[in-house]
């Protein structure tokens, strides 16, 4: 019998998308529901009743939530091939790190730093560079940010290949140039190319609608 996978996210969430690219990666048919937060369905309340957020996966009935969560729990139930995170317990701390570090960090001081207003936008600018410095150092001799095939952070930090562009333009501001970050800008123009992830970007006319009300 096959597994049943279904994933429960909205159109334009980063943390919904990097679940999708992981099930593309490893081959997992799976049905996607979108959902609107602001009428959200029975059933995203049911599988998520604490956080009531997407995404959820939900495989053969049971519901998997948080995205960083996910992915480790796609990597580890279809280990077949293409594994996500490395084999060493010291290799999947630092991965951990990482990844908690864009979702906690980086992911929401570059929103302050394009959409926010006056001492917090300024500040957000601050912080931003300091940590997109240390994204930098993490691609120092690599391809990807796991080596050099596609990894767990580098699906974590896979929003930046789609999203900075349009935050740049929504702001009129850059936040990332080729000569501060030649690795990073590196990395985002061949992530942004590789076809499991193009053919999944979100629309960016309606990106670009949807930040410019909060600006």
């Amino acid at each position: 019998m096959a597994d049943e996978v279904k994933l429960f996210r909205t159109w334009s969430s980063p943390y919904g998308l990097r679940i999708v690219w992981a099930l593309k990666l490893k081959g997992i048919e799976f049905k996607t529901i979108f959902e609107d937060l602001a009428n959200k369905s029975p059933l995203l309340l049911q599988y998520n009743p604490v956080h009531k957020k997407i995404p959820v996966l939900v495989h053969n009935g049971k519901p998997v939530c948080e995205s960083l969560v996910i992915l480790e729990y796609i990597d580890e139930t279809w280990n077949e091939a293409h594994l996500f995170l490395p084999k060493d317990p010291l290799g999947k701390a630092k991965t951990r790190f990482w990844a908690k570090f864009n979702d906690e960090k980086l992911l929401p001081s570059m929103r302050k730093a394009s959409l926010g207003h006056g001492t917090e936008k300024e500040e957000a600018r601050v912080l931003t560079t300091e940590y997109l410095k240390h994204v930098e150092q993490l691609l120092e001799g690599k391809k990807f940010f796991s080596g050099e095939k596609i990894g767990y952070l580098d699906l974590v930090f896979g929003w930046m290949a789609y999203l900075i562009n349009v935050l740049e333009e929504v702001s009129g501001t850059p936040l990332i140039n080729k000569e501060e970050y030649p690795l990073l800008s590196k990395w985002i123009e061949i992530f942004y190319e590789i076809p499991v992830f193009k053919e999944s970007w979100p629309d960016r006319d309606k990106l670009i609608t949807k930040f410019q009300n909060y600006v």
